[in-house]
C-alpha cells in the first residue's frame, strides 16, 4: 500500500501544479485539515484514511469523487462524468455505471463507423430497459 500512497501524493502534487492551487487552497476547498492534507501530499504517514477524505480531496481537485481511491488501489481513475458506485450493494449505482459504459462503447463504435443501425437500436433498447428498472416504484 506504500506505493499506493506515494502515487496519491504524486497525483495530488501534479494536480495542484496543473490547477495552480496551493495547499492552503486545497484545504479550504476540501474541508480536510491542513495536517491531513500535508501528510497525504508529502506521503509522511501511510495509514487508512476515510473514504470521505479521499472523496473530498478528489472533488476539490476537480476530479471524480473516486479518483484518489482508484489511484490508491492502483486502478484506472474514473472520468469526471462516470457514476459513483458505493459498493457491491449499490444496485442503482452499478446500473448507472453499466449504462454509462454502454454509452461509451456505443460512442466509440460510432466513431469507428462500423456500427449498424440494428446494433445501435439493440444497445439503445438495453440502456432503456436498465433506465426503466432504476425508476422508483419498479
Amino acid at each position: 500500500m506504500a506505493q499506493g500512497w506515494q502515487a496519491v501524493a504524486r497525483a495530488i502534487n501534479a494536480r495542484l501544479s496543473e490547477l495552480g492551487l496551493s495547499q492552503r487552497e486545497l484545504v479550504a476547498r476540501s474541508q480536510v485539515s491542513r495536517a491531513t492534507v500535508a501528510e497525504i501530499q508529502h506521503n509522511t504517514a501511510q495509514r487508512r484514511r476515510s473514504d470521505r477524505t479521499l472523496e473530498a480531496l478528489s472533488t476539490a481537485l476537480d476530479w471524480h469523487p473516486g479518483h484518489l481511491a482508484a489511484v490508491l488501489a492502483g486502478k484506472r481513475p474514473p472520468k469526471l462524468a462516470e457514476p459513483v458506485v458505493r459498493g457491491d450493494e449499490d444496485v442503482p449505482g452499478r446500473l448507472a455505471a453499466i449504462e454509462h459504459q454502454l454509452r461509451e462503447i456505443t460512442e466509440k463504435l460510432d466513431g469507428l463507423g462500423i456500427v449498424s443501425d440494428e446494433i445501435n437500436t439493440n444497445v439503445a433498447n438495453v440502456v432503456e430497459r436498465f433506465s426503466e428498472r432504476r425508476k422508483p416504484g419498479r
